[in-house]
């Protein structure tokens, strides 16, 4: 296969991200509409990404917000959006380059995007010479934006979950219940 010299990868992941900045714009404006809200997970690392050093600390690689009830002063400009969240009851303000962004979610509509930032760094960083794809290293390779369906809606609830916590929202956890095997065999 030929090289791709347009990046059309790239060009996709950005077009992908634009749908992104529209609608958090369009939040700003208008508020989130209906059941709508957000998960967003996004690279603690990545360049222009303003956190504090406790969360930082807590959220060495990614983090995920959640934008829902408890949000206030969000900004977006075309590169970036600012969100005030409170995280154990601390009032923080994150700045959030749309590039860092990994993953977005709509549970609402069950709409998702994934990025591959890191692949998209290794890509952008590769010399043109070819020695790359000796390497067979194809999980640094760069992936375009995947736009999932509801069938991975069992494994996004899990994240769901997870980001929840990791936003500090505080929700009755229910005790693990254990289920015996006999339930489920047949009885004679």
């Amino acid at each position: 296969m030929g090289q791709d010299h347009i990046r059309y990868d790239v060009l996709a992941q950005e077009a992908l991200r634009g749908v992104i900045r529209k609608v958090i714009g369009e939040v700003v404006k208008t508020g989130l509409p209906g059941d709508h809200h957000f998960f967003i997970t996004f690279l603690t690392t990545a360049p222009g990404v303003r956190i504090s050093s406790r969360l930082r600390e807590k959220y060495p690689e990614l983090m995920t917000i959640v934008i829902q009830h408890q949000y206030w002063d969000l900004q977006v400009t075309d590169t970036s959006f600012e969100v005030g969240l409170s995280f154990s009851d601390i009032p923080e303000r994150l700045l959030i380059p749309f590039a860092a962004i990994r993953g977005f979610y709509d549970p609402a509509v069950n709409f998702e995007l994934e990025f591959d930032v890191r692949g998209m760094d290794a890509a952008n960083e590769q010399p043109d010479d070819g020695d790359a794809g000796e390497q067979g290293d194809t999980e640094n390779s760069s992936q375009p934006a995947q736009i999932l369906t509801p069938t991975k809606l069992q494994a996004k609830e899990k994240v769901a979950a997870a980001a929840s916590s990791e936003a500090g929202e505080t929700e009755e956890k229910k005790d693990a219940e254990v289920v015996s095997l006999d339930a489920f065999r047949k009885k004679p």
